[in-house]
């Protein structure tokens, strides 16, 4: 079987011992294709690192994570996109909108994420959204900035069938974690209504662990975790749930 972790900062492990440990595990597992989303500028280098480490499992995407965009957001923006002429890199990701932490940061988010999908239409690239109670002004957004080849993933999705379906005829896939694994999630009756063509799997390790670690420092082997509760809501086999879910990333991907 061959997993693809869509979302994972495993990167932020700085122990190599360590993080030499999980990537064995998410082996074992199966798990051997890694997208690492960049968040700020820091973050740039420790992607990079992990990439060179292991560069036939590690896939680099480069943006500015929504909670990141501050009075200083062109500036940052700037040296990341600049970082990107010298990197290969499968995504510009994550980026969009979170209302969740501080709702006085929308309009700077809105120009930010408008930015960077500009990035996404140049580059001929998908793009991963981040999106935390900012359904309604996410898809404004999307709406705005339309045209024929976006693509890209709504990760960690959470939202209802209606958000669902309207992500996929925009030209998503949905990113299912650990979440789903949470009894009142309510994820499983959502994804009864939606085929497996249009979702991949995802950890957002070290977060959102799911059952039974739920509550603890999330990896990426912990997606064959993701990955049982999903195969039981389609009852279908885990092989299965491997092939298509890692296929529909290489479409995103391209690799």
């Amino acid at each position: 079987m061959l997993f693809t972790d869509t979302h994972t900062h495993q990167y932020y492990e700085k122990d190599l011992e360590k993080r030499a440990e999980q990537m064995q595990r998410c082996f074992d597992n199966g798990v051997k294709r890694l997208f690492l989303p960049n968040v700020d500028v820091a973050s740039i280098a420790m992607i990079d690192e992990m990439v060179k480490s292991y560069p036939d499992n590690c896939f680099a995407m480069a943006g500015l994570h929504p909670c990141d965009v501050k009075e200083d957001y062109q500036s940052v923006l700037e040296a990341i996109y600049n970082s990107i002429a010298d990197r290969k890199i499968y995504a510009i990701g994550e980026i969009g909108i979170d209302l969740y932490w501080d709702k006085t940061t929308l309009a700077i988010q809105q120009d930010a994420f408008k930015q960077q999908i500009e990035w996404a239409k140049q580059l001929d690239l998908p793009f991963v959204i981040h999106c935390r109670e900012a359904f309604d002004e996410v898809f404004e957004v999307l709406d705005e900035m339309k045209h024929d080849k976006m693509r890209g993933i709504f990760h960690c999705f959470t939202g209802n069938v209606e958000q669902g379906r309207r992500a996929i005829d925009l030209g998503f896939y949905l990113g299912i974690g650990g979440v789903v694994t949470y009894k009142k999630s309510g994820l499983d009756l959502v994804l009864s209504d939606i085929p497996l063509e249009h979702i991949v799997l995802e950890t957002d390790s070290p977060y959102l662990a799911p059952v039974p670690f739920r509550g603890k420092p999330n990896e990426s082997s912990y997606l064959l975790h993701v990955a049982q509760k999903v195969a039981d809501i389609y009852v279908m086999d885990l092989e299965e749930i491997a092939e298509v879910t890692t296929e529909n990333s290489r479409k995103i991907f391209g690799v």
